[in-house]
């Protein structure tokens, strides 16, 4: 798998969601996607999974241009969404088989994937009868059924209660020994907990991309790193 994103610029009129982003993936690993609200991280994602048009640069997946090749991309990516949408209407095994068949796999992996993410007891509920927990599971499964080469994870433990944030870490943390999972989050204990390496984004622009040992540096913490690089970017700014 490598993942190479080239000088990527994105705008919304005037605003600069992404100025001439750099980043590369090369090996499978699960990566820390962080920064304030509003920096640009699901621009940054939306971009990779090619949910938005790509403004200036490129985004080299598997060494074929993902604007060129749209749909033999999007079949090695898994995209998770923060809003997680699903058919509230279908039935939790009904769902996940429409999505095997959109990607051409057998049923087997239905079952397969249901006991990964462990929703076995829910898989014949529907799925606007699931608590949020188990919603946050059927959509993880939507994003692994395939086996994805590329994760993307959007907030994906957000809402959850300590018991189901401990389950999905633990099947995140069991699908990044195969596969390179981006994993977008606010809880630096996830990053901690997840992570080998962390991209700190901020007004669109990488304050940092490197290890997470050498990210938190000298800081006592992470949530402490990560405030000393965003709030001294603004008052550079602001200088």
């Amino acid at each position: 798998m490598s993942l190479q994103i080239n000088n990527l610029t994105k705008k919304f009129g005037e605003q600069t969601a992404l100025n001439n982003i750099n980043i590369s993936i090369e090996k499978n690993e699960i990566i820390g996607l962080l920064g304030p609200n509003g920096a640009g991280k699901s621009t940054l994602m939306k971009s990779i999974v090619g949910a938005l048009k790509i403004d200036e640069g490129e985004i080299i997946f598997n060494g074929k241009n993902i604007t060129e090749h749209q749909i033999e991309a999007k079949k090695k990516i898994g995209f998770l969404p923060e809003n997680n949408p699903l058919y509230l209407e279908m039935y939790v095994k009904e769902y996940l088989q429409f999505v095997a068949n959109i990607h051409k796999i057998p049923d087997s992996r239905v079952d397969e994937v249901i006991d990964l993410v462990g929703i076995t007891p829910e898989k014949s509920k529907k799925i606007g009868q699931l608590s949020k927990g188990y919603k946050q599971r059927v959509g993880l499964a939507q994003a692994i059924i395939h086996q994805p080469d590329l994760l993307i994870l959007d907030e994906p433990t957000n809402g959850l209660d300590p018991n189901q944030i401990i389950e999905i870490r633990n099947v995140i943390k069991e699908i990044g020994q195969q596969k390179t999972v981006l994993l977008s989050t606010h809880i630096m204990q996830e990053v901690e907990a997840l992570c080998s390496r962390v991209i700190l984004i901020h007004k669109g622009n990488i304050l940092q991309d490197c290890p997470i040992d050498e990210f938190k540096g000298k800081f006592g913490s992470l949530e402490e790193a990560f405030t000393n690089y965003t709030q001294t970017e603004v008052t550079g700014i602001n200088q």
